[in-house]
């Protein structure tokens, strides 16, 4: 068996003000073909399971390049070319083959391609031909496009949220990729539209019931895999929205008679798929009504996963005015303010202008007198089986045992140890605020008496008229009530 693997993706947020360059790409992740670090990764979990297939079945493996960005705005339209372009030729440089298995999100978007996941997979399919099998691992916070359909052979999401799953599909793809190409099987796709976006929360009922559901659907009667793709509401493009996907194995209308049917009850679930977003003051006054501590707070307006700057104070600014005692917030993407820190050195102190620094979404900066606590080189956080590098990284203190850490590398609050690994002893605090939407809950659920979510301003609010909408196909809720 020869396999190809490469990975390229980003989650666009386009209404972000941060665009999203190579040295974006850089900072995330970023290897040249057969450069691929051994370890796995979050978005080259294809690549990480055709490599352990190739050990047991002594398959032939050409890894091509693999690029991913952290979420910001539109990508620049050459460096998406240039990435894509790369891998192409990576590609033709390892034919013939006899699948190709990518690492994707599904909700890139560059200047030019609303739809870069479709682009490539259709100019992949073009350098193949029709006899080669083509399989993609998405982000369920995809756009699941026609061209994307029709370019695959199979296509298939994480099911949790958050994304501890990505390993487990991607031995998934393979998997069905691998008895595809060996003729075992003859994958069809089929696709039910549910006219809707909505947030989706799988440790939480009624998700969990039904994704548990899905997987026991799986490796029966005809079917090999049903994935819900969530859809990206901030990812303004026609194709935004929530869809079922089923692949069945040669039936096509199997597969589309189980699509319409889960999509009926995802329609049947609007807005009861995710726990109530509450204000700032709502969820400060529900935190410190809790007895006990630490409860965690999202800060969901501010989350680097979906494309936000990540230096926002509006939380903060609440915190520090109402004189809560005992906190940890953060991480705070703040270049600036995190030099300054190693300049001074640990122990120091001074008066340090914190946040506020990308634009109206992240409201104003906050001139703080702080202690640097601690300073770290290279520093990282757990999220599931894969660690997430921050870069540089300090945990400085304000007024009343107020602790921020601020990072050089751009990311979102995944795993306890972004405060801990810097000395921050979190079950010491009354409150943790993450600039988070849920992709922490799988680490700081575990030490938490009570996890609230905030809707902050923010690139990622969920005030969803609060942005300008111009590409998405209309109707659909809630942008237009109960749209069918």
């Amino acid at each position: 068996m020869r396999v190809f693997t490469a990975t390229l993706g980003t989650e666009t947020n386009t209404f972000s003000p941060l665009p999203t360059g190579m040295q974006t790409f850089r900072e995330t992740f970023l290897h040249e073909a057969g450069q691929h670090p051994d370890r796995p990764s979050l978005f080259t979990a294809p690549l990480w399971a055709a490599r352990q297939r190739a050990k047991e079945r002594n398959w032939q493996v050409s890894e091509g390049l693999c690029a991913f960005a952290q979420p910001a705005g539109p990508t620049v339209r050459k460096v998406y070319e240039q990435l894509r372009d790369t891998i192409l030729a990576d590609l033709k440089r390892a034919l013939p083959v006899d699948m190709v298995v990518l690492g994707m999100h599904g909700a890139m978007v560059a200047e030019g391609y609303d739809d870069c996941e479709g682009d490539l997979l259709a100019r992949v399919r073009e350098i193949v031909g029709p006899g080669v099998v083509v399989g993609a691992e998405l982000d369920p916070h995809c756009h699941l496009t026609p061209l994307m359909t029709r370019s695959a052979d199979v296509l298939v999401c994480f099911k949790e949220y958050p994304h501890t799953d990505a390993l487990e599909r991607g031995q998934e793809l393979v998997d069905l990729c691998a008895d595809a190409a060996m003729k075992k099987t003859r994958p069809v796709m089929a696709t039910f539209d549910c006219r809707q976006f909505d947030i989706y929360m799988t440790p939480f009922q009624p998700m969990r019931d039904f994704v548990d559901r899905l997987k026991a659907l799986e490796g029966k009667d005809g079917i090999l895999s049903v994935s819900l793709a969530h859809g990206f509401p901030w990812g303004d493009v026609p194709e935004m929205g929530t869809k079922l996907l089923v692949v069945a194995d040669g039936d096509r209308a199997k597969a589309q008679a189980l699509a319409d049917r889960l999509g009926a009850e995802v329609k049947a679930m609007r807005g009861q798929a995710a726990p109530k977003k509450l204000t700032i003051a709502e969820g400060l006054e529900r935190a410190m009504a809790v007895k006990g501590g630490p409860v965690v707070i999202a800060d969901n307006g501010d989350n680097a996963g979906g494309g936000a700057p990540s230096d926002s104070n509006f939380m903060l600014a609440e915190i520090l005015r109402r004189g809560i005692a005992d906190v940890a917030i953060g991480p705070y993407w703040d270049p600036i303010a995190l030099r300054f820190c190693q300049e001074a050195g640990e122990g120091a102190r001074l008066r340090l202008r914190v946040g506020g620094k990308c634009g109206p979404m992240s409201g104003d900066p906050l001139d703080l007198p702080v202690e640097v606590l601690k300073l770290k080189s290279g520093h990282d956080q757990e999220f599931g089986a894969v660690r997430a590098p921050v870069g540089d990284a300090a945990l400085i203190r304000t007024a009343r045992g107020v602790d921020l850490v601020l990072i050089s590398v751009r990311g979102q609050a995944l795993g306890s140890d972004l405060f801990s690994g810097l000395g921050c002893d979190l079950k010491a605090k009354k409150l943790i605020v993450v600039k988070s939407s849920q992709h922490f809950y799988a680490s700081f659920s575990k030490l938490a008496k009570a996890v609230l979510y905030c809707d902050t301003p923010g690139a990622i609010s969920t005030q969803w008229g609060s942005f300008d909408f111009r590409k998405v196909k209309r109707p659909i809720w809630p942008l237009d009530g109960n749209a069918e």
